[in-house]
C-alpha cells in the first residue's frame, strides 16, 4: 500500500488546479486519472468542439492563463489538452495516468483507503475532481425508441459523417444540441430539434463577448449564498451559446431559419412515434424573461460605459406551434442523439456511508465541503460560484478548498464544515 497525504481523483482542469494549490501549501499528494491528462476533452467531445469561453477566461490557479495571439477567440478541444498539459508540467503535476478508482473506503485512524486498478493508496484527504459532465443522462423513455432507430449522446458524437444517412432528432436545447444540430443542417442533415429548458444568451452584445459583461458586472463570481435556490441554480441549463471565430449568436430562432424544425419537449416514445408536449411558447418564454433580466444588469454598466444599444439581440423568438406526435420514419429521421444533459456516476463512492445522497446518487456537499472530514469535491456546477464548472472558474474554488483541507490536516478531529 502506497501512502501520501491527499489523493486528487481526476486530471481535468480541477484536477490540476487543485494539485497546483496543495503543492503551493506544501501537501504531498497524488492526482489519480483513468486516462490522460484532460481525457473528457480527449476523448468525449465532437470534432469541431470548441470552448464556449473565450480565450481570455482561461485562467488557472498560478496565474497561468492563456498567452496566445487571439485572446477574444475560442480554444479548439486539442488545445484546451496541450493547454492542460502544459499547466500540469509548469508545476510538476504528480499525475498518475492510466490509474481507474475502483473504490474508496475509510482507513482506520480516519484516513481513507482509494483502491485503483494499479496499487492500493492511503491518505488523510481525498478530494473528487471529476467533473460535473460525467455520465450522460439518456432519459428512460429511449428505451423504447425502435431498434431501426439509431442513437447516441454528445459523447459519442463526433461528426456528420460518422452517422447513418438520413435525418437526425437532437433531443436537447442547450449548448450541444444546439451547436450540434447546428452543425448537422449546414452538413445537409434533416434535422428537428425538441426544446426543452434552455438558457437563451447571444454570443455578442453591445459590442463585446456576452460573457466579458457576465464577468464585468460580478454574475459569474456570484456565490451560493447570493442566489435564492441553490438547487435550481445548479439545474440551470448550459449556456446556449457556440465558440465560433466568427463570434456569432446561435439560438432557437437562427436554427429555424437554416431549415431546424424546432419541436415542444420530448415526453414519450412509442416504437418510431415520439410523443410531445405542446411547451415551445411556453419554454421560449421563460428562456426570454431570463435574457431580459440579464441584459437590464449589463445595461446599467453599458449606458454608463457609452455602450450602443443592441435591441437585436433581445428579439423575441417567435416560432410555429409544436404537433403533438412526430412519426420519426415519416420525417426520414434514423438517428436519434439525447443531449439530455449529464449525471455523475461515483459508484466507487458508496463504500463511504453518508457520501452521496441516497435519492439522487450526488455527492454531499456545502460549497465543495462533504460531511465526511477531509473528503471534498471540486469542479461541480455552481459548486461555490456561478462559474465554478468553467476552466476559469474552478481554481478561485480549489484555493478555498484547499485552504480547508489544510486547515483539516492540522485538526484531524476536526468535523468538516
Amino acid at each position: 500500500m502506497k501512502r501520501v497525504t491527499a489523493v486528487v481523483i481526476g486530471a481535468g482542469q480541477a484536477g490540476l488546479a487543485m494539485s497546483h494549490c496543495l503543492a503551493r501549501r506544501g501537501v504531498a499528494h497524488v492526482v489519480l486519472e483513468r486516462g490522460r491528462i484532460g481525457e473528457r476533452w480527449r476523448s468525449e467531445r465532437w470534432d469541431s468542439l470548441r470552448l464556449l469561453t473565450p480565450n481570455w477566461m482561461s485562467r488557472l490557479p498560478g496565474g497561468w492563463s492563456y498567452q496566445g495571439s487571439d485572446p477574444d477567440g475560442f480554444m479548439t478541444m486539442p488545445e484546451v489538452v496541450a493547454y492542460l498539459e502544459s499547466y500540469a508540467r509548469s508545476s510538476a503535476a504528480p499525475v498518475e495516468e492510466g490509474t481507474t478508482v475502483l473504490a474508496v473506503r475509510r482507513a482506520p485512524g480516519g484516513d481513507y483507503q482509494v483502491e485503483t486498478s494499479r496499487s492500493t493508496w492511503r491518505s488523510h484527504a481525498v478530494v473528487v475532481a471529476t467533473g460535473h459532465c460525467d455520465v450522460p443522462l439518456v432519459p428512460a423513455m429511449a428505451r423504447h425508441l425502435s431498434p431501426t432507430i439509431h442513437q447516441l449522446t454528445p459523447s459519442q458524437y463526433r461528426n456528420p459523417s460518422a452517422l447513418p444517412e438520413g435525418g437526425v432528432l437532437v433531443v436537447g436545447a442547450s449548448a450541444s444540441g444546439v451547436q450540434i444540430a447546428d452543425e448537422l443542417r449546414r452538413a445537409g442533415r434533416t434535422v428537428a430539434l425538441s426544446v426543452g429548458r434552455h438558457t437563451r444568451l447571444p454570443r455578442r452584445y453591445r459590442g463585446r463577448d456576452i460573457l466579458w459583461w457576465m464577468d464585468r458586472i460580478g454574475v459569474l463570481d456570484e456565490r451560493c449564498s447570493e442566489v435564492r435556490d441553490i438547487a435550481r441554480a445548479r439545474a440551470q441549463p448550459s449556456m446556449q451559446l457556440v465558440g465560433d471565430p466568427r463570434g456569432r449568436s446561435l439560438d432557437l430562432a437562427v436554427l429555424h431559419a437554416q431549415g431546424v424544425r424546432v419541436l415542444g419537449r420530448s415526453i414519450g416514445i412509442e416504437g418510431t412515434m415520439l410523443r410531445l408536449r405542446d411547451d415551445l411558447a411556453e419554454t421560449i418564454g421563460a428562456a426570454q424573461r431570463t435574457l431580459e433580466r440579464l441584459a437590464a444588469r449589463i445595461d446599467a454598466l453599458a449606458d454608463a460605459m457609452g455602450a450602443p444599444r443592441d435591441p437585436e439581440a433581445l428579439r423575441p423568438i417567435e416560432l410555429p406551434a409544436s404537433p403533438a406526435t412526430l412519426d420519426l420514419v415519416a420525417e426520414g429521421i434514423g438517428t436519434v442523439l439525447w443531449a439530455t444533459g449529464y449525471a455523475r456516476d461515483y459508484r466507487w463512492l458508496k463504500p463511504l456511508p453518508g457520501a452521496l445522497d441516497p435519492a439522487t446518487g450526488e455527492i454531499v456537499h456545502e460549497g465543495g465541503v462533504t460531511p465526511l472530514p477531509g473528503l471534498y469535491v471540486l469542479g461541480l456546477r455552481f459548486l461555490r460560484r456561478r462559474k465554478s464548472s468553467f476552466l476559469d472558474g474552478t481554481g478561485a474554488d480549489a484555493e478555498e478548498l484547499a485552504t480547508h483541507l489544510l486547515r483539516h490536516l492540522s485538526t484531524p478531529s476536526r468535523a468538516a464544515a
